[in-house]
């Protein structure tokens, strides 16, 4: 049962292919420059073509299709929804939302130890965090406990320092390892680190999104119909003021 697995929520464009829930991902990525606009209406449908040729499959033995909801930039967002959503209509395949945050999230709980660092061997508390510019982030929490995820709180945008009072009134970060991973974390260390969270280095790969955890969530989530797979995009765009809209996470 083949999944094709992309995300377009940051940055990055990622996408994998995953034969059996048993067998390890193919993985393909473009992740530009720093100062570079993002690729991924060029690289998206060139790194899927790469994947089918390296897998020596065919669009034919594909069953499923995975495309990360967000949070994330609202351009990006629309152009793998977008795009997975042709694919699956063209294919008459079901199409799976996967949030970007949650597989983040699991990717920590599968990540060798030497990646996490000493600190993230007894993480009891996950945060997934996005930089949502405007000097916010995207975040969402999750308990560790029994190596299952169970959410402290749904994805929701804040300042970084609004995000360390949550954490606290949540889970009490005197009282847990709190880690925190992505892009997010990076660019409000300075804020996060001081509170007690734990941030892996800069050049740790549970940073970055990948494609091929959203292939890991994708077995086990209903799959649907293209046209119910919606954006999470959290808040407004600039160009049309108004409440933020909490949107939840699976």
């Amino acid at each position: 049962m083949p999944l094709l697995a992309l995300d377009t929520a940051t940055r990055a464009t990622a996408v994998a292919w995953q034969a059996t829930a048993a067998e390890p991902a193919l993985e393909a990525r473009d992740d530009p420059p720093a100062g570079e606009r993002p690729g991924h209406t060029t690289c998206l449908l060139p790194l899927i073509a790469e994947l089918l040729e390296r897998s020596g499959s065919s669009w034919r033995q594909l069953e499923r299709i995975a495309v990360g909801v967000g949070p994330g930039g609202f351009t990006g967002l629309r152009v793998g929804i977008a795009t997975a959503r042709a694919l699956a209509q063209a294919l008459a395949l079901p199409l799976v939302g996967v949030s970007t945050l949650r597989s983040m999230a699991a990717s920590v709980q599968r990540a060798d130890p030497r990646v996490l660092g000493a600190a993230g061997r007894r993480t009891e508390t996950v945060v997934a965090v996005l930089d949502a510019r405007r000097g916010e982030v995207f975040a969402a929490a999750w308990s560790t406990a029994d190596r299952g995820l169970v959410p402290l709180f749904g994805v929701r945008a804040l300042s970084p320092a609004a995000l360390v009072d949550l954490l606290v009134r949540t889970e009490g970060l005197a009282a847990a390892r709190t880690l925190a991973v992505g892009d997010g974390a990076l660019a409000f260390r300075d804020v996060l680190e001081p509170s007690g969270v734990v941030i892996p280095d800069d050049n740790s790969e549970c940073h970055r999104v990948t494609a091929a955890s959203h292939c890991r969530l994708a077995w086990s989530l209903p799959a649907g119909h293209p046209d119910d797979v919606h954006p999470c995009y959290v808040r407004l765009p600039d160009a049309q003021p108004g409440p933020r809209a909490l949107a939840p996470t699976r």
